[in-house]
């Protein structure tokens, strides 16, 4: 058995619990079983934006006669924007795995681990264990039980990035982040692209009027059909046919394309660590139980990021990391607070929020809304009053900002001033509507919608 200070399971955001414990001296065991950095940057945010921004450039040139220019795409290189997409991520994996090999502290176990007891894991022919374990599991793709799937090649958010050449056609089962911004990325290369989705809107998770807006303008680009269901998929020659069935009147569709892709969600890893046998409690769907410092139920185990299942995105992840670092070797603990964690899609039109949805914050406050849409600006006009719109909600009495919504243009870049005014001060809107705005610029969009608020 070998005997170290401390633990971490994942090599995404527990990269920075591992890289403080060794500044601090302490000898670190790192397991990580695929390749360095975690999903995000093999798998997740960064390879899927380097593939989406040149979507966005070519929805651009689609969209430029309406600013009096005529443009024409010649050629998309799809094995070009493949393999600069793998060069940055080949690069970064090396880095960060060639700066661990070199780091005398840190021991990285190259297999999966597995607890068989208290503080102690088994990774591949070695047992290991630690006073403090860190987890930062994360999460793998959801495969629903469509019968049938088992013999169909299909696309997954990982093995897209596997792709040699781009398909004709593609069908992509599920309308939420992954599956819109894949079709956009699809859509906007040329391919037809299909969106089964077996809820009433796209990206439920969003206000519905966030929803409704991408939907009617993503839906110029690409075929959605939402409340289907997937109930079979066969292989036709080079082929796939899904059959769904339409959860209105029971109906069934038949839909074919050179390329199926599933995109139903994301489950825990943590069924893989065997996390009961150090008596480490998980929920129904699987996620890792914390408490509010994000200890699990056994003493200096903790877990974050994605396999917690609370906010699966990696900005959080990272600061959920700096979270449980301070709480594992301080007697005043810090509760993690999520109720300012932005986040966004990378579809077209972009989508960002942050805090309450409308219908959530009247359960708990007195609220006023303001509105304000994105060709009401001089900007706005300036681009060709693109659709798109900042929706904000804010406690009536206080002015406290409780949540924002935003769909257009910019909208990732847009919502920070308004998640940097949560935490701010009181957390009031006051800054936002003190502060100088550049005239003409976007973000008087953020300030014109404080400036319209009313009660509701």
């Amino acid at each position: 058995m070998e005997q170290f200070d401390v633990i971490v399971v994942g090599s995404g955001s527990g990269m920075l619990v591992a890289s403080a414990a060794v500044e601090q001296g302490m000898k670190v065991a790192l397991v990580e079983h695929g390749r360095m950095g975690g999903t995000c940057i093999n798998v997740g945010c960064v390879p899927s934006k380097m593939l989406i921004y040149p979507a966005d450039v070519l929805a651009t040139i689609k969209e430029a006669e309406k600013l009096g220019i005529k443009a024409s795409i010649n050629k998309v290189d799809f094995n070009n924007i493949m393999t600069r997409m793998h060069t940055l991520v080949n690069h970064d994996t090396k880095q960060q795995a060639a700066a661990v090999e070199a780091t005398p502290k840190m021991h990285w176990f190259k297999d999966r681990g597995e607890f068989i007891a208290d503080y102690t894991m088994k990774v591949g022919k070695h047992t290991i264990k630690a006073k403090k374990i860190f987890v930062a599991t994360g999460t793998r793709t959801l495969i629903p039980p469509i019968k049938g799937l088992q013999n169909v090649e299909y696309l997954t958010s990982d093995t897209v990035l596997e792709l040699k050449t781009q398909p004709k056609s593609i069908i992509i089962v599920g309308g939420g982040y992954i599956g819109m911004e894949y079709g956009h990325f699809f859509s906007a290369l040329g391919t037809k692209t299909t969106i089964v989705h077996r809820e009433n809107r796209v990206i439920p998770e969003e206000e519905p009027e966030v929803s409704e807006l991408l939907q009617k303008e993503i839906t110029k680009h690409l075929e959605l059909f939402t409340e289907y269901e997937a109930i079979e998929v066969k292989q036709e020659g080079p082929l796939k046919t899904l059959i769904a069935r339409n959860l209105r009147d029971n109906t069934e569709r038949h839909f074919t394309a050179e390329a199926l892709m599933i995109a139903a969600g994301r489950r825990s890893n943590s069924d893989e660590l065997k996390p009961e046998k150090s008596g480490i409690e998980v929920d129904k769907k699987g996620f890792i139980v914390v408490n509010e410092y994000l200890e699990t139920k056994k003493k200096n185990i903790y877990a974050f990021g994605d396999a917690i299942g609370i906010q699966m995105f990696r900005h959080a992840a990272n600061y959920e990391a700096g979270i449980v670092w301070h709480n594992a070797n301080h007697e005043h603990k810090v509760p993690m607070d999520f109720s300012a964690t932005p986040h966004a899609v990378f579809t077209h039109p972009q989508i960002a929020s942050v805090g309450f949805k409308e219908q959530e914050a009247k359960n708990k406050y007195e609220i006023a809304v303001g509105i304000a849409e994105y060709k009401d600006t001089a900007m706005g006009a300036a681009m060709g009053y693109p659709e798109g719109f900042v929706k904000v909600i804010v406690e009536r009495e206080t002015g406290k900002i409780l949540g924002a919504h935003i769909v257009g243009p910019e909208a990732s870049g847009l919502i920070q001033e308004i998640t940097n005014a949560m935490v701010t001060g009181k957390g009031d809107f006051s800054p936002i509507a003190r502060g100088m705005h550049i005239h003409p610029a976007l973000n008087e969009v953020v300030q014109n919608a404080f400036g319209s608020l009313h009660p509701v």
